[in-house]
């Protein structure tokens, strides 16, 4: 059982998030009014792990994102329509599909990349450097304490259920 301390710790952590996910939508919003074509943060979050890990199947990528495959085929349709993914043949099976970024979807991700580094850059600017650091390491250890919680709890919920 947690001491007070540290649930007030984290209720002061738990209202920032909160804080920062409404910007973050709010900030999103704003530039999708601004650019009709923008791709849904969704939907670009399946161009992220297809540049980073590589072709994919399409469960294989639902997994990889926690989503269903209905949900992952929609957005897929929505990048290859932009030209931003492609589907090939499997060389392992012809029968199966994989999903690959194209050179647009590779630049396409290398630029938002680029830009958000540079906003966030801009945000800590005045930070002490150590400072800069320690936050990039402990945000690195909180969100993989949430995920790995987070796929505890669905291992755990799943077995129940067996």
């Amino acid at each position: 059982m947690p001491s007070d301390a540290e649930l007030e710790t984290a209720d002061v952590v738990g209202t920032q998030l909160m804080r920062l996910v409404r910007l973050l939508e709010r900030t999103h919003a704003q530039y999708q009014a601004e650019h009709p074509d923008a791709v849904e943060r969704a939907t670009y979050i399946l161009l992220v792990h297809l540049v980073k890990d590589g072709p994919q199947r399409a469960g294989t990528l639902a997994e990889s994102v926690h989503s269903d495959p209905s949900t992952i085929s929609r957005q897929i349709a929505q990048l290859v329509r932009l030209g931003l993914v492609e589907r090939t043949a499997d060389p392992e099976d012809g029968r199966a599909t994989l999903l690959a970024a194209t050179v647009e979807g590779v630049r396409v991700f290398e630029e938002n990349r680029r830009s958000r580094n540079e906003r966030i850059a801009a945000l800590t600017t005045g930070w002490d450097p150590d400072d800069r650091t320690r936050f990039a390491d402990l945000l690195v250890r909180f969100t993989t304490a949430f995920e790995n919680h987070k796929n505890d709890t669905w291992v755990a919920a799943a077995a129940t259920r067996s």
